[in-house]
């Protein structure tokens, strides 16, 4: 059954993760549980009170304390309104909702992991599970504006020397650093996986996405183990609003995460203002 009411949650800390952007830390009130079974990549509802409610995704499912981890990126009111909340602020949470990353199909396998700007923040969980017990080998490629934007620095650290994490900047600060889109370092990341990828998982703006595939296609890749996670305007997480419809489908059950094929035939079956996207994503 979909959670129609929202949970009380604390805000336990925050700090700032990038420009315009924070990493904020939930807790439920005393009496109050949130869903612990949740999938990497799934979102859930947060309502800001005098604000509204939005979409965020999972940088980190509940804990064991049921504590929640999500960035957020300051983009309009409900945002704004959230970064000046100091913690022990109350919010409320419904969730998880959508459909997560296909982890279990990835067990054993070559995995490229490619994010742009906040869409590292939906994949970032996904990272864990596979660094920790699910992939064969692991690279994450990782796109930013400039150093300053870069997003996750905690999670980015943590990773370091455990697998490849190469990263590439619009805006480097310095010639050491990798100018250009993810694209530009390809080829590096399927050499530090030992070969061409078996499986990516993409999340970043669309333009981005939609090159990223092409480029992975043109290496071989099919369009069936390539998976992207899209953003649309879910009011509601539950399909009752309509506002996030692909096609037939609605992005907040569906998805958000979709395989490049699926989602291809999909976007065919939307008139032409259905497939525009959202930026990604639910940060």
């Amino acid at each position: 059954m979909k959670q129609t009411t929202p949970s009380a949650v604390r805000i336990v800390a925050a700090y700032d993760d990038g420009q315009d952007a924070r990493h904020f830390e939930l807790a439920p009130l005393s009496g109050e549980s949130i869903a612990s079974a949740v999938e990497p990549g799934q979102f859930f509802m947060l309502s800001v009170p005098g604000a509204g409610e939005a979409a965020f995704t999972y940088a980190a499912p509940p804990d064991a304390r049921g504590h929640v981890q999500a960035l957020v990126r300051r983009v309009g009111a409900l945002t704004s309104r959230l970064f000046e909340l100091e913690p022990g602020a109350v919010l409320g949470l419904r969730g998880p909702f959508g459909r997560g990353w296909p982890l279990a199909e990835l067990r054993a396998q070559r995995v490229l992991v490619i994010a742009g700007g906040c869409g590292l923040a939906p994949l970032c969980s996904a990272v864990d599970h596979l660094a920790a017990r699910g992939a064969g080998a692991l690279a994450v490629i990782y796109g930013a504006r400039n150093p300053d934007s870069q997003v996750l620095g905690v999670e980015r650290g943590r990773w370091s020397g455990r697998f490849p994490l190469l990263e590439t900047y619009d805006h480097p600060d310095d010639p050491d650093q990798i100018r250009g889109t993810p694209i530009v370092r390809l080829d590096e990341a399927c050499q530090a996986l030992g070969g061409a990828p078996e499986a990516a998982l993409v999340c970043g703006p669309e333009l981005m996405m939609t090159r990223v595939a092409a480029a992975l296609r043109d290496r071989g890749l099919g369009a069936g183990r390539i998976w992207l996670s899209l953003e649309r305007r879910m009011h509601c997480g539950d399909g009752r609003c309509g506002h996030c419809y692909l096609g037939p489908s609605y992005v907040c059950q569906d998805g958000p995460t979709y395989r490049l094929d699926e989602f291809q035939r999909l976007q065919a079956e939307s008139p032409p203002r259905a497939t525009e996207l959202v930026s990604v994503h639910h940060c």
